[in-house]
């Protein structure tokens, strides 16, 4: 039976570049869930009878809010819905799953990096048929609609079994538990040679993979140990967990810190990576040599012809703004187009669809490619073994000779989380005010040659973004961006990127945090960051 349910709107349920995120107390709000769901459904048209693909990354309040989706996708008539078996499907299996059986749409249940658990975040985000995130004018229907609702319908079936694999019903509608890694492991045979990373690892080649007590657990156990043939306990923390464990899901260096230790240790493997909360996000870190997401973008496209499923080379490279200009060097040099676009896969997806790029980048850990429409923490990782297997030079000589080719664009991220909300917007306010003044301006021996708010114009549909972020370029070719991030739950986050070309080899060997100490000291005294927020130092440097 279908009940129609009154309810009244909830401030704030406006979804970010990545769905809508909130602490897990707010969305076991009674309605809270049903209501943003039904803004959702709202939103969209012609999907009676279609498919819907629902899953998440195992967090705390994953599989509650996974039986509410599949009664109210019932109630609003879709006639299917394929769940991930225990509500698992990490986000590029999502992308996957609805590309390959030509879905509808998917609802993700996750708040990717975030920590989870009880008193932890939660997310909620749909993704639109290509697999992508919703873009902005479905996002902001959502919005509009959540704050009008009124109503919501839903079915009063019982809970559905998700730890069982096949069909059920729900009032007309197939509910259908999958398994959550096969489709996903097909496409990745696919596109990388599988034999030549068994032939690697039956070398002798050595490596850990950290699933963080997340998602990607069970993905890399069956791909990296069982199909490529890496040694039993390769993968650790490979068990999603409702609170990761108590790990931070984040592959940086500080939250996965027991693995960059490792890798700068005589007990070093060949190689250490990481992925985060729903598996989109990676780390890459050879034997004594941490590879940073802007350096892994740049050197991915260099070789991406190695693998089979890009043999035929790559069409073009697309990168967040704040992601270092590595990249834009590749593509000079293979003749292609590098475009920058603001932060958030959802602004890849256009390029994707058109055929314009095939890998793309964020600084902040995330790299993909159109084999779906997310960042794929496992497909980077696998496209490193498929490197490594094809060229047999260790993780740090690959990045030292990309350097000597290239250059290195020395670069860092300086993160201040959980400021006040009004000091970080008025610290931005504050920056855009000065665009006018800035060029010109001597700080610290360097002359401000220009400044912006960063704007896209879409190639493809034309529309247009504003306001990413305030962009500060010097006469020596070095930049430092400042940005408000939409992915936290409490306060702001402001995000400072810094960034100088370094062309002479023998100058590639410096700490990064050495190199950019002149610009470090003028990114935070620029907009008097300690004054405004009473930050001394930031919380997170990666």
């Amino acid at each position: 039976m279908i009940r129609v349910v009154a309810t009244t709107p909830f401030d704030g349920q406006k979804p970010g570049t990545s769905g809508l995120r909130k602490k897990v107390q707010v969305f076991q709000q009674p309605h809270y869930v049903e209501n943003f769901i039904q803004s959702v459904f709202d939103s969209l048209q012609d999907f009676e009878g279609e498919t819907l693909v629902i899953g998440g990354d195992g967090r705390y309040y994953n599989r509650e809010a996974i039986q509410t989706v599949i009664r109210m996708a019932a109630a609003a008539g879709f006639g299917r819905v394929m769940v991930g078996r225990g509500g698992i499907l990490s986000t590029p299996a999502a992308s996957c799953v609805i590309r390959k059986h030509e879905a509808f749409g998917g609802i993700i249940l996750s708040a990717s990096h975030n920590p989870g658990g009880e008193h932890g975040d939660f997310g909620i985000k749909y993704n639109i048929g290509n697999g992508g995130p919703a873009p902005e004018h479905v996002t902001e229907a959502i919005f509009a609609r959540s704050r009008e609702i009124r109503e919501y319908r839903i079915s009063d079936a019982p809970d559905v079994d998700l730890d069982t694999p096949g069909l059920t019903r729900v009032e007309d509608m197939v509910v259908d538990v999958i398994d959550p890694v096969e489709d996903y492991a097909e496409l990745m045979g696919a596109l990388f040679d599988f034999d030549a990373i068994r032939d690697l690892f039956s070398s002798g080649f050595t490596m850990r993979f950290d699933a963080m007590s997340a998602v990607t657990g069970p993905y890399a156990r069956a791909i990296i140990e069982e199909t490529l043939g890496a040694a039993p306990g390769t993968v650790v923390h490979g068990e999603p967990l409702p609170d990761f464990g108590g790990h931070h899901p984040d592959p940086n260096l500080v939250h996965a810190k027991d693995l960059a230790d490792l890798l700068m240790s005589d007990q070093a493997p060949d190689l250490g990576a990481a992925s985060d909360g729903d598996g989109d996000r990676n780390m890459i870190i050879g034997r004594g040599r941490f590879v940073t997401p802007s350096d892994s973008l740049a050197i991915i496209a260099a070789n991406a012809h190695l693998a089979p499923g890009y043999k035929d080379g790559i069409k073009g490279i697309a990168r967040s703004m704040p992601t270092s200009g590595a990249a834009d060097r590749v593509a000079e040099k293979l003749g292609i187009t590098c475009y920058e676009t603001p932060t958030g896969w959802k602004f890849f997806g256009n390029l994707l669809d058109a055929g314009l790029a095939t890998v793309c980048g964020e600084e902040s850990f995330g790299t993909g490619s159109n084999h779906v429409r997310e960042k794929d923490g496992l497909w980077a990782v696998l496209m490193w073994l498929n490197i490594l297997a094809v060229r047999r030079q260790s993780v740090a000589d690959i990045v030292a000779e990309h350097w000597a080719t290239y250059g290195r664009n020395y670069y860092t991220r300086h993160d201040y989380e959980e400021v006040d909300s009004a000091a970080a917007d008025a610290l931005m306010v504050d920056l855009r005010r000065r665009l006018d003044v800035l060029p010109g301006t001597v700080v610290n021996g360097l002359t401000i040659e220009r400044a912006d708010d960063f704007a896209y114009d879409d190639p493809v549909d034309g529309s247009v973004t504003t306001r990413q972020g305030v962009r500060v370029f010097f006469d020596d070719g070095s930049r430092i961006v400042y940005r408000l991030s939409g992915t936290g739950t409490a306060g702001a986050t402001l995000r400072v990127y810094l960034e100088h070309f370094e062309p002479d080899p023998a100058r590639h060997d410096l700490d990064p945090q050495d190199a950019l100490a002149g610009l470090i000291e003028i990114a935070r005294t620029l907009p008097d960051i300690e004054g405004r927020t009473g930050r001394r130092a930031p919380d997170v440097i990666t």
